[in-house]
């Protein structure tokens, strides 16, 4: 029986917690390199089939491991030490240790590229993946990006605040700015639904 493939994928901190609150079950990504050409040479042909083969994130049925920002802490128990993972995204005040005086050490945090598969606690698996222009995007597909619901009930960019809207198509686009991506450009992307499994 063959390995169900995996590939790294890199979140952000508001996109790690809208995943694992249930609220983000899709992630576009811009196209590029040799697929991004092939498309643009044979857009009626490519349409018409499926996008599956050519993602470089994956098919349906193989899965994404998260990478996110991750430290390590170290405990004292009764004059021993303890190491477990700590992950930014849900534990931003993690320290490290505490001294005899009482005073806090910061945990070093670690970008999400440098995090190992073993210390990863989401796995993805890709349900469909897909390929349209950004802004094709549907108010259904920019709910499931994980923008957040608001108090007042209006659709924001991320949990972490700035501008609000009354549709999460603005908010999307905030988002997808926020991450350096120029929405008024239009580009391709593939758009990678999945679901949260067991590690």
């Amino acid at each position: 029986m063959s390995q169900i493939k995996e590939r790294p994928i890199l979140f952000s901190a508001p996109m790690v917690r809208a995943i694992l609150d249930g609220r983000k079950t899709v992630t576009r990504r811009p196209m590029k390199g040799s697929a991004l050409k092939w498309l643009e040479e044979f857009v009626p042909e490519f349409v018409s089939h499926s996008a599956n083969g050519l993602c470089p994130f994956g098919r349906p049925g193989e899965r994404l491991w998260v990478r996110e920002a991750f430290g390590l802490q170290v405990r004292h128990y009764g004059g021993g030490t303890g190491e477990h993972i700590v992950y930014r995204a849900t534990n931003p005040n993690a320290i490290y240790c505490k001294s005899a005086e009482g005073r806090e050490y910061p945990v070093k945090w670690k970008p999400s590229i440098h995090m190992p598969r073993h210390s990863s606690r989401i796995l993805l698996e890709i349900t469909d993946v897909r390929v349209e222009r950004l802004q094709d995007i549907t108010y259904e597909q920019a709910a499931a990006e994980g923008v957040h619901r608001g108090p007042l009930r209006e659709w924001c960019a991320s949990d972490e605040g700035g501008a609000c809207h009354k549709y999460p198509i603005p908010a999307f686009r905030d988002l997808w700015q926020s991450t350096g991506g120029d929405w008024d450009a239009n580009p391709w992307v593939w758009c990678v639904s999945f679901r949260r499994v067991d590690p």
